[in-house]
């Protein structure tokens, strides 16, 4: 987190994620290239590297989509989730290896532009009636550049988060798109069975998991609390939440995420200024609410976050009766300091 814009934020554990991340690429890469050469005599490097770039972007691309329903399931794999945007960015880097290798190969020796070449490649002319698939993958490529381009927290903050987040919704897209050029293209000529099982694994595992993980969060948000006379909700035993931690109830249609702070209850947005994180997952850290996916914290009486930084969230009225701690469904405005609720009520 920073109040700074820098071209780069890296950290100790960033690079030490970016090396994990690239000395497994390259050896993925060395090992698809070296073990097609030596098992097949008349294989051909170029090839082989057109096809290493495409598999392990490709691979990529699933890990990324699996990290973030992982990550509501277990928090064993938030730091896979803290940096999802370089895995991203990596990803887009081998697609763009991939495309250029490609215009090398098989458009680059023709009298007309290669990136021309490739445009046209999906004409009935050329393709003899066959699904132009060249363009679905320009289609894909062109999507995942935008996201790329876009992943700085410059972008984020001044389109605003939903729309941020809406631009960066189109990876489901792409993913299809890429999964159509795929079977469409190099599918119909392969006749290995190894890669329509993984790419048939893939869209499985991918949209299994969304669904299985929106099935469970929809779940989340049907359920209806018990409401008081007085227009407040009761969410939970006092004593049950976690002295650090939060429980999580839909109030109104949004989140919100109740924390307990040794006798300090207090009840904020769940929703992170950031990316639109789940707060209500994080934890109090030195006093501060502090969103699991990328650190953003926010003070729970008030919502704000520490100077110099500027993002606040909703505030919620809470009070502790017999107890139960009861919140009132309406939304405060964004850092409206509000008076902690305390346990020594109950005694």
């Amino acid at each position: 987190m920073s109040h700074t814009y820098r071209m780069v934020q890296w950290n100790a554990q960033k690079r030490r994620y970016d090396l994990a991340l690239w000395t497994g690429i390259a050896l993925y890469l060395a090992t698809f290239i070296g073990g097609g050469l030596l098992g097949d005599a008349n294989a051909d490097a170029m090839t082989l590297s057109i096809r290493a770039t495409a598999t392990a972007a490709f691979v990529l691309l699933t890990l990324i989509l699996s990290i973030g329903p992982l990550a509501r399931f277990s928090t064993r794999f938030l730091p896979l989730l803290y940096n999802r945007r370089h895995m991203g960015v990596s990803m887009f880097i081998l697609a763009t290896v991939h495309l250029m290798l490609v215009l090398l190969q098989f458009h680059a020796d023709g009298n007309i532009n290669p990136v021309v070449s490739l445009l046209s490649a999906g004409t009935p002319r050329q393709t003899g009636g066959a699904f132009p698939f060249e363009i679905l993958g320009i289609a894909a490529w062109l999507i995942l550049m935008l996201m790329a381009v876009t992943s700085h927290d410059f972008w984020l903050a001044n389109l605003t988060p939903p729309l941020w987040k809406a631009l960066h919704m189109l990876v489901y897209l792409a993913y299809g798109l890429l999964t159509l050029h795929v079977a469409l293209g190099t599918l119909q000529q392969e006749r290995s069975w190894v890669y329509s099982v993984l790419l048939l694994s893939s869209c499985v595992w991918v949209f299994g998991l969304q669904l299985l993980c929106g099935w469970r969060e929809s779940g989340r948000d049907r359920a209806v609390p018990k409401q008081t006379p007085e227009g407040y909700v009761d969410v939970a035993r006092a004593a049950d939440i976690p002295d650090g931690r939060a429980v999580t109830v839909t109030l109104a249609g949004e989140r919100v995420a109740v924390f307990r702070d040794g006798r300090r209850i207090c009840a904020i947005s769940a929703v992170c200024r950031h990316q639109n994180g789940p707060l209500g997952e994080g934890r109090i850290i030195d006093g501060l609410v502090t969103c699991p996916w990328h650190g953003y914290q926010y003070r729970p009486e008030d919502g704000c976050s520490p100077p110099p930084f500027t993002e606040k969230v909703p505030t919620f009225r809470v009070h502790v009766e017999r107890g139960r701690v009861l919140v009132d469904p309406m939304p405060l405005p964004p850092g409206t300091p509000v008076p902690p609720a305390m346990m020594d009520e109950l005694q």
